[in-house]
């Protein structure tokens, strides 16, 4: 047991998951022990800044592969595993309290026997992220003590005091107490990342990474960094969970964007994962354009690179910058904004994209912030004149109207696509991801879906993979949508993202 004053907190990153088949394959992809730790930095920085001896427990590092469980899909059978260190490994009393955060539904199992074996010894541990929100009770049942549903990093401090046994900074809430107790949901006064604590160098360095997801870099190794700029969202799309955090739009200022930016140079890094999907929501505010330019200009400066691994919404790139109203009809590309976005000058510049086209033909009626066909297309072909090296353009299947002429369609407007944005840049690399719908759980499409009795598979395991299909549509089986998943997989098909069933299980 470490001594020091400060109490002491264990901050776990999970080892990842891994779907086996019957000849060995990783459907999910590798074990990428490398990669960089994004939230970690934010909440280290936070509870070190609240007085705790918060310390780093990154279950990545590491090459085991352990089994612990079996799932039908299909006529497939699977393997459950999770790539890194073994969660037996650790000892639950290393710390005087634990920290586990999990996002994704796939992750669930894996958190929760992290969360069995934490607690078996009687520490307290507690847990945060999406899915812990959306589905608390399967985290309170592994044992855990408490559940943060705050996502803004105001309840962190008071929770960990009350699970310590220490006076309380203030009162309780934003959390679920497993001892049955019930503090306000909601925090009084959360917090902005312009708020958020600045991380100590040590915490930079730890969570830095020098690989995502096969990727090619210009370096071997070409350290990585993160800053999330903004938390929340202007829009309420119904596949997300965002609208029921109830923290609005919140944003750094440019002025603190570039502290974290200089952190993560002094560091080491060479580029800087920009993960929030709602950057560009500054955007709608006076003075927001600017501020956009401003914080892709100081990140030149400083020499780094930039990733947009999460998203970036198109619909904000215009010259109405997607307002709706009258005055913001203007979908045309402005392309001063998208050039400091997506321009890459061979050295510096954004590097990586994932662009969410999702459903830019058949099914747009789904996300109010996609922009009709034909401007879609006009501010793609802007993104790839800014000269960005590398897109990865995801597409969702499954919505209950999907049909084989659909995908049809879908299917030749982006080969079409892919065909002009090469025209453009013959040496562009272009990965088109046709993502699985998956009903997150705390979202309104996650009820619509289970009412529809289109849910085939309601297992985490499964609903929580971009790959493995969990619905039918009205007109198809899950089988067949999987079939044309596999498909559009080809489209601009790049061996430059090796992400498991894009390169085995499409052949």
């Amino acid at each position: 047991m470490n001594t020091s004053k400060k109490p002491t907190i264990g901050v776990v990153e999970l080892p990842e998951f891994g779907l086996l088949d019957s000849e060995g394959k990783n459907w999910l992809g590798h074990n990428y022990n490398e990669s960089v730790l994004i939230s970690k930095q934010v909440l280290l920085s936070s509870l070190q800044t609240e007085g705790f001896d918060a310390q780093l427990v990154n279950l990545t590092k590491g090459k085991d592969e352990v089994e612990y469980g079996k799932l039908s899909w299909g006529k497939r059978e699977f393997t459950k595993v999770y790539l890194g260190q073994k969660i037996d490994d650790i000892d639950p009393q290393a710390y005087e309290a634990w920290g586990v955060t999990n996002n994704f539904s796939q992750n669930r199992d894996i958190a929760c026997l992290t969360i069995k074996h934490l607690a078996s010894k009687g520490i307290p541990v507690v847990v945060g992220g999406s899915d812990a929100i959306a589905d608390s009770r399967s985290y309170l049942a592994a044992g855990a003590t408490a559940v943060v549903l705050d996502k803004s990093g105001a309840a962190n401090g008071p929770i960990m005091d009350y699970v310590l046994g220490r006076t309380i900074r203030e009162e309780l809430a934003g959390v679920i107490l497993a001892n049955g107790s019930q503090p306000p949901r909601r925090v009084q006064r959360p917090l902005s990342p312009q708020d958020w604590a600045l991380p100590d160098l040590s915490v930079v360095k730890q969570c830095l990474g020098t690989e995502y997801k096969g990727l090619p870099l210009p370096e071997n190794p070409w350290p990585i960094g993160s800053i999330f700029t903004d938390i929340g969202c202007d829009r309420t799309c119904d596949f997300c969970q965002t609208p029921k955090y109830r923290v609005g739009y919140r944003a750094m200022s440019p002025e603190r964007v570039l502290q974290w930016a200089e952190l993560q140079k002094a560091a080491g890094a060479k580029a800087v994962m920009l993960s929030s999907d709602q950057f560009l929501g500054r955007i709608i505010k006076k003075g927001g354009r600017q501020e956009v330019l401003e914080i892709m200009n100081s990140l030149k400066a400083l020499n780094l690179s930039f990733f947009w691994n999460n998203g970036i919404e198109l619909k904000k790139m215009t010259v109405g910058r997607g307002i709706n109203r009258k005055s913001g009809k203007n979908l045309t590309p402005d392309e001063e904004l998208i050039s400091a976005l997506c321009g890459w000058d061979g050295q510096i510049g954004c590097y990586f994209a994932y662009i969410a086209a999702e459903r830019p033909v058949v099914g747009r009626e789904n996300y109010s912030k996609l922009l009709p066909w034909v401007e879609h297309c006009e501010i793609m072909k802007a993104i790839v004149r800014a000269g960005i090296p590398y897109i990865r353009y995801g597409l969702i299947l499954g919505f209950a109207d999907d049909s084989h002429d659909s995908f049809s369609r879908l299917e030749e407007a982006v080969w079409e696509l892919y065909e002009e944005l090469v025209a453009i840049n013959p040496s562009l690399k272009f990965q088109a991801a046709p993502f699985s719908l998956s009903p997150i759980p705390g979202t309104p499409q996650s009820e619509q879906v289970r009412q529809s009795g289109l849910l085939r598979f309601d297992d985490s395991n499964i609903f929580g993979s971009i790959w493995t299909t969990s619905v039918d549509t009205h007109y198809l089986s899950y089988k067949e949508v999987f079939e044309w998943q596999k498909r559009l997989t080809l489209v601009g098909r790049s061996r430059y993202m090796e992400d498991g069933v894009v390169l085995h299980v499409g052949q």
